[in-house]
C-alpha cells in the first residue's frame, strides 16, 4: 500500500497549496491513501466542518489533529459524526471523537492512529503505553498501521519511533512545522521522520505573520499571532510504500515543495 502524508495544513494558504499540489503528487506517487494533519487548517487554530469536507473533496482520506484540536469550538458539533477525522487517542476518555480509524483500499485495511506527545506539552495519557494497546488491536485486523505522533520534543519523537519499530508501518512526527531531514526506515521495517513539516505560508514563522512573532521575542510581551491570507506557499509531505503482507515499509521519501525547491514531476 502506498501512503502519502501531508504535513500540518495551516490556514487558507495551506489549503490552497493542497489543492494545487495534491493532484500532481497523486500522479507522481499514485498513493492508495492520503492522510493529512489538519489541526491548523482553520486560520491556524483547529478545523471547521466546512474545511473538513473541503479537504475530503480535495482527495484526502483521513485527517489527523493535535494540540489545537479544540481551538475552534465548532468541532464539538461534528467530530463524533466525522468518520475520517481523528484526534489524539491519548486525550481524556471524556473527549469526544476518536483517535483511530480503519480505511479499506484495494482489499487491504490501513489503521491510522493519532497520538500526542507530553514533553513541553499538556500532560495527556502516556502515548507509549496507549500505542502498545492500540497497535496490538490494530494488528489483529491488518499489519498495515500508520501513526501520526504530534509532539514538540525531537527526543520524544525519536524514542517513540524506536519504541514502535517493527510493529507499525510508519511513524511520522507533526507539530513543529519545520521539516526534518532524517527520513529513514528503521531496522524493523518502520518508516520514520521526526517532523513532516508544514503546508502553508512560506515567508512567515511557522505559518504565523513574522512581525508579531519577532516582536514577542524582542520584547517578551504578549503578541497576537495571525495567519496571513496571501503570500507564497510551502508544501511538506512524506511518502511511504508498504508491503501489504508484512506491513513493513519498503521505501520512504520526504516531500518539500516551494519556490526554492520547485515540484519535480
Amino acid at each position: 500500500m502506498k501512503v502519502l502524508f501531508i504535513g500540518d495544513i495551516v490556514g487558507s494558504i495551506g489549503r490552497e497549496a493542497v489543492e494545487k499540489y495534491l493532484p500532481r503528487l497523486k500522479k507522481k506517487y499514485e498513493p492508495d491513501v492520503v492522510i493529512a494533519n489538519g489541526e491548523n487548517a482553520a486560520a491556524g487554530r483547529g478545523i471547521t466542518q466546512k474545511i473538513y469536507q473541503q479537504l475530503l473533496q480535495m482527495g484526502i482520506d483521513v485527517i489527523t489533529m493535535g494540540n489545537h484540536t479544540w481551538d475552534n469550538k465548532e468541532i464539538f458539533e461534528f467530530i463524533d459524526e466525522a468518520q475520517y477525522l481523528i484526534r489524539p487517542a491519548n486525550f481524556s476518555k471524556e473527549a469526544p471523537g476518536k483517535g483511530v480509524v480503519q480505511i479499506s483500499k484495494n482489499g487491504h485495511i490501513l489503521t491510522v492512529i493519532n497520538l500526542h506527545g507530553r514533553v513541553f506539552l499538556p500532560p495527556h495519557e502516556d502515548p507509549f503505553r496507549m500505542a502498545d494497546e492500540l497497535v496490538e488491536e490494530a494488528r489483529k485486523i491488518s499489519p498495515l498501521v500508520f501513526v501520526d505522533f504530534h509532539g514538540e520534543a525531537t527526543s520524544e519523537k525519536i524514542a517513540f519511533g524506536w519504541h514502535l519499530d517493527g510493529r507499525v508501518s510508519a511513524v511520522v512526527g507533526t507539530h513543529t512545522h519545520v521539516q526534518t531531514a532524517d527520513a529513514r526506515i528503521f531496522p524493523g521495517g518502520t518508516a520514520y521522520i521526526t517532523d513532516v513539516g508544514m503546508t502553508g505560508p512560506y515567508d512567515e514563522i511557522l505559518g504565523m505573520k513574522k512581525e508579531s512573532v519577532i516582536y514577542k521575542f524582542q520584547t517578551n510581551m504578549p503578541s497576537r499571532f495571525e495567519v496571513p491570507k496571501s503570500g507564497r506557499d510551502v508544501f511538506s509531505g512524506f511518502f511511504v510504500d508498504i508491503d501489504n503482507e508484512t506491513g513493513k515499509a519498503t521505501f520512504c521519501e520526504r516531500i518539500y515543495i516551494n519556490d526554492d525547491y520547485p515540484f519535480q514531476g
